[in-house]
């Protein structure tokens, strides 16, 4: 009896983990056959076979993704069907940017048709509004209140940037009016030359008259050879004065030396003002190239008034010689939303603190402290005895009940499947809206089910939106750790510093490329790929194998340890070289050793300078999940000696391609 009950428990227990088997099997398929429809509908869109997609819409009805095949069929017919059929799509229940994306081109529509009372009707329930639409907005409010709408786009006006074409008409209309004047054409003209955007500022010169006037083609002598244009430059009027200064910058651009001599022989031709402002510009590109006149110059330039850009560099030239009564100075004068920045509050408690003023500086630090990026844990060790990290804030572990809601909600199911699918942009705007109003504990849970469906980079951008409550191990997720431990070991780096950079270049996408191709998860470039294999003897490697994980750790790896062996070991500098290149990491130190978090603060680039601040903080973060021993991020930053005669490698051999 006790037999025939055991072998009837184990035939069951069999079938039960056939029938397991079977439903896997079952769900695996009719994923694989979803996805393949929806490929294809979304193929079918693309290529405007509505006749096809109308089938494969049908097979997809009752699919979490059914709302963008009803999307991409509304969307070919958008400007002939029915204004009912699209107001019922307007009108669906679900959560997703699609029905919002629909609306905002449904009213480009409408105001390309000029039907405003449509427009008028539907705007005001559009989440996402974008320049285009603003001033189609203000397009229709001309037909009722000119003027109210005309001095809203004055106030668009200055921009650097081009602006839309609906942007355009109001701009003409209210240059007629007079609500924008001369002297606006003429600062934006500023703008637009000091963002190098000379298309804009071709065409805002047409507009300017009379001593103001600009003459197209000088700019374009300017751009391309300021040096020769500025050998006899005419210098008559207004409009001549802003070319040469325009000259003047790009060849303070090239060379500091060049632009100060130059300037030297012309500096009497220029009002006190326009000295002033060109003075600036000159300070601001010495600081980059450290330089050391660039305090001068500041100091010359002082009653122009600074941009955001120059007045952070005006700091870091004071930071580069320590000359903290100066670095108290320029934070002060900048803008407050500036000055309230974390790195602005670090440095500004520092310099107090290296002036002997410690009850004020600790008054900033204390704060700051409570911030978990690179200043915040600077800040925490000016303040404390041991390392930063002793004391973790506040945590949170999602229970069951809570990620089973998260996981069921069609957004998140619709943003799996995209996934799934290598549709990333579609994920990640189905992500960030359905996200978007989630508190902490539900933004926790949501970065859960981010990490159990290896989607890394959303469960940590997720994690890191929350604000009281936190889960660290999600922030700063390890994934492929038993991949990476052998080429850890054979080129004896330290794991906390390899994750933190590899979430910085990755956040662990394995098939991540950026812009310039770099590829995969250490984001190594082919250039710089291929350099290393020829290092590493791989006799049969070819690009395709840059893709692969183990290759790509392999190559990555190495050039990290390459990195730091022949840059003094300092993972500062080679973070830097790994963005900018190892020629680049070596240029930038000074003359005598110099603080780790100084030469980090003044380095010229703003990708790599966020980026070793990044690496060097997670790296801490992640020194800790590891359980290693404390180690204080101002001890990692450490110092950096000053410059040798060593020689460099080329500054392409950077995975990052930092240009």
């Amino acid at each position: 009896m006790l037999i025939n009950s055991l072998v009837s428990h184990a035939f069951l227990m069999s079938l039960i983990k056939f029938l397991l088997l079977l439903l896997s099997l079952i769900t695996t398929n009719a994923c694989a056959n979803q996805d393949d429809d929806f490929l294809a509908a979304r193929d079918a869109f693309r290529s405007g076979d509505s006749a096809k997609l109308a089938i494969l819409a049908q097979r997809l009805h009752n699919s979490p993704l059914e709302v963008y095949t009803a999307y991409y069929q509304l969307r070919l017919k958008l400007e002939t069907t029915d204004i009912a059929e699209i107001k019922t799509f307007l009108a669906r229940p679900e959560d997703t940017p699609l029905i919002d994306r629909m609306r905002a081109e449904w009213l480009r529509t409408l105001a390309k048709k000029q039907q405003w009372d449509l427009f008028d009707s539907e705007y005001p329930r559009l989440i996402t509004i974008d320049a285009e639409l603003n001033c189609d907005a203000l397009q229709s409010r001309m037909r009722s209140q000119e003027q109210s709408a005309l001095h809203e786009a004055h106030d668009l006006w200055f921009s650097a940037k081009d602006m839309p074409d609906s942007c355009t008409v109001l701009f003409e209309a209210a240059i007629t009016a007079g609500v924008i004047s001369q002297q606006d054409i003429w600062q934006r003209l500023h703008q637009a030359l000091e963002a190098g955007n000379m298309s804009l500022a071709k065409s805002l010169a047409g507009r300017l008259a009379g001593s103001r006037a600009v003459s197209a083609a000088s700019l374009d002598r300017a751009m391309d050879n300021p040096g020769r244009y500025l050998e006899k430059p005419p210098l008559d009027n207004h409009g001549q004065h802003v070319v040469a200064l325009f000259a003047l910058q790009r060849l303070a651009r090239l060379s500091p030396d060049l632009a100060a001599e130059r300037w030297a022989t012309l500096e009497k031709h220029f009002s006190e003002s326009e000295q002033h402002y060109f003075l600036g510009w000159l300070a601001y590109e010495a600081a980059r190239k450290h330089d050391v006149r660039a305090l001068q110059w500041f100091k010359l330039a002082a009653k122009t008034s600074l941009n955001e850009q120059q007045s952070a560099w005006r700091v870091r030239a004071a930071l580069r010689v320590q000359d903290w009564p100066d670095v108290i100075s320029a934070i002060n004068t900048m803008p407050e939303a500036q000055r309230n920045e974390a790195v602005w509050r670090y440095w500004h408690a520092r310099a107090l603190q290296a002036l002997g003023r410690r009850a004020e500086a600790t008054t900033l630090f204390v704060p700051l402290s409570a911030e978990t990026n690179f200043y915040g844990q600077l800040a925490g060790e000016e303040l404390a005895d041991t390392p930063i990290l002793s004391a973790a804030p506040p945590s949170y572990q999602p229970v069951r009940q809570d990620i089973s809601a998260i996981a069921k909600l069609p957004g998140v199911q619709r943003t799996i499947a995209l996934y799934r699918m290598d549709l990333r942009t579609d994920a990640l705007r189905e992500w960030a809206w359905v996200t978007r109003n989630f508190n902490d504990h539900e933004l926790i849970a949501a970065a859960e089910i981010a990490r159990r469906n290896e989607m890394y980079d959303r469960a940590i951008n997720t994690a890191e939106k929350t604000v009281l409550v936190h889960d660290f191990s999600l922030r700063y997720l390890a994934p492929y750790r038993s991949a990476m431990h052998e080429h850890i070991r054979e080129n004896n780096l330290e794991e906390a510093w390899v994750y933190g950079l590899m979430r910085q270049e990755s956040r662990f996408v394995t098939s991540a490329k950026s812009g310039v191709g770099a590829s995969g998860l250490m984001q190594v470039m082919p250039t710089t790929a291929r350099w290393i294999a020829k290092k590493l003897g791989l006799k049969d490697y070819r690009e395709s194998l840059l893709h692969q994980l183990d290759t790509n750790l392999t190559l990555g790896t190495y050039y990290m340890k390459n990195m730091l062996s022949s840059l003094d070991d300092s993972p500062v500098l080679a973070s830097a070289a790994y963005n900018a290149g190892p020629g680049r990491a070596r240029r930038w130190r000074a003359d005598t050793p110099l603080e780790g978090a100084i030469y980090t603060e003044t380095i010229p680039f703003d990708e790599t300078r966020d980026y070793v601040k990044k690496v060097m903080s997670n790296t801490v973060y992640y020194a800790r999940e590891f359980g290693a021993p404390p180690r204080s991020l101002k001890t990692r930053v450490g110092i950096i000696a000053g410059k040798t005669s060593d020689t460099a490698l080329p500054d392409d051999m950077s995975p990052g391609g930092t240009p």
